[in-house]
């Protein structure tokens, strides 16, 4: 296990040092492979006094999802873990750090922070699991959404983000995938992550995930790596969301991450393509969001939640 961890630094340490170095990428598919098995049976093995770790319920390039059963409160969790290189490019404290701050956000669209922590090595955090799936998977089944219901997930999003900006708190990777949806209610997942990656410099790192938040969902000033991000950034990947939602593609498109990433770099903003049922008002609502200049876009989450408030009242007369 030791000597695992220790090939995996080896691979990583250019990358960390040199900023764009990229590592041998098929000799890190191969560790990822060996981790995934004996890792994840020591990391249950350490947990298993307060958790237990049962099926791997999703993944992505920073982290895989387990089910698991928190013992202490009888009660199913989402248990994330970081993948090895990502841990390794963050590092423990600062991780550990920013999650402990997201953990204080307390907003009924804002999915809770309730355990983080390592064992085995590996860094992860708990949240609530929610039985309803992402935004994601619901666009999967549906493609698109009604007007009032791409609506009503905009305001709980917009209204979590509104919170968390006025507690100087920037998600900086929101996306489908991080809009949690419960009965009817949507929350936002994963505060503190992005903010721990930027920190640590890794949106400067090529490789696995690219830089820092998601290609199709990331603001031009963070695409380019401007240091100084705010909450301006959130609400231009909100408009992409939304966008998404009403129309069922994404704004940007690409075989991969590095496609999209290349095409956003040499290209301006497509053409906004909506279907005839979206109003002008929520046209415009989302073109403002997507306004390339942060000064150009709306500055809080209650700007957009009450320009679609409007717009609605003047659709349903």
């Amino acid at each position: 296990m030791a000597n695992l961890l220790n090939c995996l630094k080896t691979a990583l340490s250019d990358v960390a040092m040199g900023w764009g170095v990229s590592p041998d990428y098929h000799a890190l598919a191969g560790m990822r492979s060996a981790l995934a098995t004996d890792l994840v049976a020591e990391f249950r093995q350490e947990l298993t006094d307060r958790y237990v770790v049962e099926d791997e319920i999703g993944r992505g390039g920073m982290a895989l999802v387990f089910l698991a059963t928190d013992r202490r409160h009888d009660r199913k969790v989402a248990l994330k873990v970081l993948r090895p290189e990502r841990a390794f490019q963050v590092g423990r404290e600062r991780f550990l750090r920013e999650i402990r701050l997201a953990a204080q956000l307390a907003h009924p669209h804002i999915l809770p922070v309730y355990d983080s922590g390592e064992a085995a090595g590996l860094l992860y955090f708990v949240m609530p699991h929610v039985e309803g799936g992402s935004l994601r998977e619901r666009l999967q089944r549906e493609h698109r959404l009604s007007l009032e219901d791409a609506s009503q997930i905009t305001h709980d999003v917009a209204g979590a983000l509104d919170y968390a900006h006025r507690h100087h708190v920037v998600h900086r990777d929101i996306k489908p995938e991080n809009v949690m949806l419960q009965d009817g209610v949507a929350m936002v997942a994963d505060f503190g992550i992005g903010k721990a990656f930027s920190a640590a410099g890794a949106q400067h790192l090529t490789g696995v995930g690219s830089v820092v938040g998601t290609p199709a969902y990331m603001s031009p000033e963070q695409m380019f790596g401007e240091g100084d991000i705010d909450g301006r950034s959130d609400i231009y990947s909100l408009g992409c969301v939304l966008y998404e939602m009403l129309t069922g593609e994404p704004l940007f498109t690409g075989p991969t991450h590095r496609a999209v990433l290349a095409r956003r770099i040499t290209n301006s903003l497509p053409d906004l393509a909506f279907p005839d049922t979206v109003p002008d008002e929520v046209r415009a609502t989302i073109r403002a969001a997507l306004a390339e200049a942060p000064e150009e876009r709306p500055v809080t989450g209650a700007q957009i939640v009450c320009a679609l408030e409007h717009s609605m009242a003047c659709h349903c007369l």
